[in-house]
């Protein structure tokens, strides 16, 4: 996906960030010279210029969404430029007081991109396929950086942090990039950066459709990256989908040594359709998982005398993460219901990473830690929901979402259910509710909220508990 430019605090950032918006503008020269010889060949020809609803040519479609909003935070922090979503809509650790702004991306995520198929005479329904895309923030006009958004909250007390949260847009100039071949009888295989099986499934059976405002599952990626948000997208991976005669399978494996990722990842997804009802079972395995945080002053302190620049470098946690889940949703005519379960598993890592490991973007990991699981770590997170038609040009979505973890550290925290330390057992939990009207097939406006609240180990060190996040936006997509 992404982009970036970290200002002027390092060269080689500031050239990739320039070409990122190259790219991004070339994309959209081709599109607008594909445009343009369209109308002349019709009007050479006397043909009908390709109708309205059409941005391909020769195989080659240009696609996006714009979407921004206003949004009203009980407790959260200022909005970021760089964060895919700008805003902490769900509570934080550092979430301290009442926000109101321009959000980027709240129902879904502002991107742009190309996508091509082509026909491979002589080989049945086989198609060429590729695509492309980047990820921006229409409110500051930056490509999207989550972990840019962290340093630069480094060295900052959490009393006085912006928007600094992790995810695996880290300002790449694109953040799925893919080339395969399609077939509708023997399916897809794609080779490059691009969605985890189990990120499609959460967009897929998400009633919220993994909304950055109104999903507890979207805006975090720890569900959709089967533990760690980072996980989300893989580099460097093969995948393969099938859909036939109402059966779903797919499988993913993520190549070890990849450019800014560690080590090999697998996915493998099993489903089926019928009578109304949609159902996928997942399992997924990743070999050190990265998360990343913002440094602590007196981590900042110290990056001198490691050899390490506080312009691109970051505090981790590293594990080996096993998940397996089921998604479901039925379509009852009017209103359809969603249901979801995820079960995570987090264990130090087998091969310990070293500092300065390059994570995604580019980004150093100045300080590891891969002792952070002394026993293993079970997060379970679960969701249900349903979608009403209420007219064919108005949804009406309310879901719940929640997270349970159990206990798993040592000594005095051993066992415990309580805000003592963040290795206590805990829950977070999430209610929300939103309307999406649709002015026309392109253009719509929508409105909602989310309520979340953490307790115990999942509260630990938090400044608040709880916050409320009115949100109202307009989204265009074409």
């Amino acid at each position: 996906m992404i982009y970036r430019k970290l200002s002027s605090e390092g060269g080689v950032a500031e050239m990739r960030g320039k070409r990122g918006i190259t790219i991004l503008g070339a994309a959209i020269a081709v599109s607008t010279m594909l445009a343009a010889n369209s109308v002349a060949l019709a009007a050479d020809t006397g043909a009908p210029a390709a109708p309205d609803n059409s941005l391909t040519m020769y195989g080659i479609t240009l696609y996006g969404t714009v979407d921004i909003g206003l949004q009203y935070e009980t407790h959260g922090v200022p909005i970021s430029d760089y964060f895919p979503a700008g805003s902490e809509s769900i509570i934080q650790k550092n979430s301290n007081h009442s926000v109101l702004g321009a959000t980027p991306s709240n129902m879904s995520q502002s991107r742009i991109g190309l996508s091509g198929a082509e026909p491979l005479p002589g080989l049945g329904d086989w198609q060429g396929v590729f695509k492309v895309e980047t990820f921006f923030n229409p409110q500051s006009g930056e490509i999207a950086d989550a972990l840019k958004s962290q340093v630069l909250n480094n060295g900052r007390a959490l009393a006085v942090q912006t928007t600094n949260v992790d995810s695996s847009v880290a300002g790449q100039a694109f953040q799925q990039a893919f080339a395969g071949f399609s077939s509708k009888t023997f399916g897809m295989l794609t080779f490059g950066r691009q969605n985890t099986l189990l990120a499609d499934g959460i967009a897929q059976y998400d009633p919220q459709m993994a909304s950055q405002a109104f999903s507890l599952i979207g805006f975090s990626g720890t569900a959709a990256g089967g533990g760690d948000t980072e996980d989300r997208r893989l580099s460097s991976s093969l995948k393969y989908v099938e859909k036939y005669n109402g059966f779903h399978v797919g499988a993913e494996y993520k190549f070890n040594g990849a450019t800014g990722g560690a080590n090999s990842a697998y996915e493998f997804q099993l489903g089926a359709d019928f009578a109304g009802l949609s159902v996928d079972a997942f399992y997924v395995y990743v070999r050190d998982a990265v998360a990343t945080a913002a440094l602590s002053a007196a981590q900042v302190t110290e990056l001198p005398v490691l050899g390490f620049s506080p312009s691109n470098s970051l505090a981790s946690t590293i594990s080996d993460n096993r998940s397996y889940g089921i998604m479901a949703t039925y379509n009852l005519g009017v209103p359809k219901v969603y249901a979801g379960y995820e079960h995570i598993n987090f264990a130090n890592p087998r091969t310990p990473l070293a500092a300065g490991f390059d994570d995604i973007g580019g980004y150093k990991l100045a300080f590891v830690n891969n002792a952070a699981f002394p026993h293993a770590k079970v997060l379970q997170v679960f969701w249900a929901g349903v979608k009403l038609a209420v007219s064919p040009k108005l949804d009406l979505t309310g879901a719940y979402y929640g997270y349970r973890q159990n206990s798993y550290g040592i000594g005095a925290s051993a066992g415990c259910s309580s805000t003592l330390a963040a290795t206590c057992s805990g829950a977070e939990n999430a209610v929300s509710a939103s309307l999406d009207y649709r002015f026309t097939k392109r253009f719509d406006a929508y409105a909602g909220l989310m309520w979340t609240w953490v307790e115990d180990g999942l509260a630990s060190g938090f400044l608040n508990k709880s916050t409320v996040d009115p949100t109202i936006g307009i989204r265009f997509r074409f």
